[in-house]
């Protein structure tokens, strides 16, 4: 059956309909791979050569050393740019990539921290944890998942993990709440690992992370709006702990918002929860008249401006206008809390 069928097939009303039809039309082959993949639940193998010809993967794959570490600001360079590969269904075997992620790895374990031990503070590890997150989430797409550094590195987070369920790396943190901010990447990358892997540990430490979102409605506070010395201006509980968490971008780098908490929550199977139902009436608020969706904020720097960072290689969009990855990705979100069609 070819895409179009399956399109006439599905009850989509006509704003799903546009958007899937403008993601099936992106000059880009991966997006359009993962549109059918994701939206279509198409079972068809990607055609990888088209996918390493699209503008994005070349862009991203330019420049790399002989090492495999990328041009730019050292280690960030190369991490950020394999985050966007992965995250583009880049084949898993490409030897480009699996260069740049053997470097990673290596870079990863060679901290101080894993050297030794994070800092521990009345009985919590203080560690950001942003890294290594990331680290298991390119070593499991790239199929590194059997590599006993993932292994290392997905035994310490567990060891690390808070309480509450996350991460956090701030000396001066209560120890009552760890960082939505710093647990994300965590979560994301010990659910990827326990799906390539079949870990329980990895797959119930992400699934407490996940609870630690959703006791939240993933953007309210519980708090009781009582300052402290760290947040003399604390939030009452019931309000946005953060306004800028209700914007949405693309790439998310290490910065937390709904979309990106939500994307999670799709891959782990918890968007389905209640709780996430006001996160998903606001994502669909966001949503313009001609069904698509547009960054309200950008966390990146167009290249070629002065300010740009060194891992900002590829044009992701600027806010106020269409975004292929953003719309893909609420579209994800939507499919999966069963709000498509």
């Amino acid at each position: 059956m070819t895409t179009r069928e399956i399109m006439t097939t599905l009850e989509l009303n006509a704003e799903n309909r546009a958007a899937i039809d403008w993601l099936l039309s992106s000059d880009e082959p991966a997006i359009r791979y993962l549109a059918r993949r994701d939206l279509l639940g198409t079972e068809a193998a990607p055609d990888e050569s088209a996918i390493l010809a699209g503008s994005m993967i070349t862009t991203l794959l330019a420049g790399q050393r002989e090492d495999g570490v990328f041009p730019g600001e050292g280690w960030s360079s190369t991490l950020w740019r394999l985050v966007a590969l992965v995250e583009l269904a880049i084949p898993p075997d490409e030897p480009r990539a699996i260069a740049a992620a053997d470097w990673y790895l290596d870079r990863v374990l060679g901290k101080p921290h894993h050297r030794g031990r994070p800092t521990i503070i009345d009985g919590l590890h203080r560690f950001c944890s942003n890294g290594e997150g990331h680290a298991l989430v390119i070593g499991a797409r790239l199929g590194l998942a059997d590599d006993p550094r993932l292994r290392r590195i997905a035994d310490s987070l567990i060891e690390w993990q808070w309480p509450d369920g996350g991460w956090n790396c701030h000396r001066n943190a209560s120890g009552r709440r760890s960082s939505f901010q710093e647990s994300l990447a965590a979560a994301w990358g010990l659910h990827e690992y326990a799906a390539a892997t079949g870990d329980s540990a990895a797959a119930a430490a992400a699934d407490r992370t996940a609870e630690l979102y959703l006791q939240h409605r993933l953007v309210y506070s519980l708090g009781s709006g009582r300052p402290s010395r760290r947040f003399p201006h604390p939030v009452p509980a019931g309000q946005v702990i953060d306004q800028r968490w209700i914007k949405l971008g693309y790439p998310a780098y290490w910065h937390y918002d709904i979309l990106a908490s939500m994307i999670f929550l799709t891959r782990i199977g918890r968007i389905t929860d209640p709780r996430a139902a006001g996160g998903l009436d606001l994502l669909e608020q966001r949503r313009r008249p001609d069904g698509r969706w547009a960054a309200d904020r950008q966390w990146w720097v167009k290249p070629g401006h002065r300010f740009t960072h060194q891992y900002d290689v590829v044009d992701w969009g600027v806010a106020g206008e269409p975004s292929e990855l953003i719309t893909l990705n609420a579209l994800r979100i939507l499919r999966g809390a069963g709000r498509l069609d």
